[in-house]
């Protein structure tokens, strides 16, 4: 049977997730100079290897208008590649560069060295155990639509 929280845990907890994801953004000197949606869609790229840009604007939940004007300034940054669709010459499909893979790289391996050392710092080995355990519980709530 499904508990029923006190509505102040959603609260505490959001509040407490929107600050560290704050926190997080800034301890990458790397990532400060893309936008929240031009990081995601590196990652995206990164995971799906090819897309289109109607399929990122898509799992982004922005318009093709806006994706085109994110998708120009990756590109100037050299962190993507264009290519036209071998099938219809009327897509294009988009790619991470080699240099787009290592600014994403950097700016995760810089957040994961902070947040290692502020959890190292911070927390007792049971708070750290802690926040191990409850890493399945906040993968359901990323995952719950």
């Amino acid at each position: 049977m499904k508990s029923h929280p006190d509505p102040q845990l959603a609260t505490e907890l959001r509040t407490v997730t929107a600050r560290l994801i704050k926190k997080l953004r800034k301890k990458s000197v790397t990532g400060r100079q893309l936008s929240l949606t031009e990081r995601s869609s590196l990652s995206l790229l990164l995971q799906h290897k090819e897309l289109l840009p109607s399929e990122l604007a898509a799992m982004e939940k922005i318009t093709n208008q806006s994706m085109s004007q994110i998708l120009s300034h990756l590109l100037e940054l050299g962190y993507i590649s264009r290519r036209d669709s071998e099938t219809d010459r009327r897509k294009v499909i988009i790619s991470l560069t080699p240099e787009g893979e290592r600014m994403l790289i950097q700016v995760r391996a810089e957040r994961d060295e902070w947040l290692l050392k502020a959890i190292s710092e911070t927390c007792t080995a049971e708070e750290a155990e802690a926040l191990q355990r409850a890493i399945v519980p906040l993968a359901k709530l990323v995952d719950f639509e």
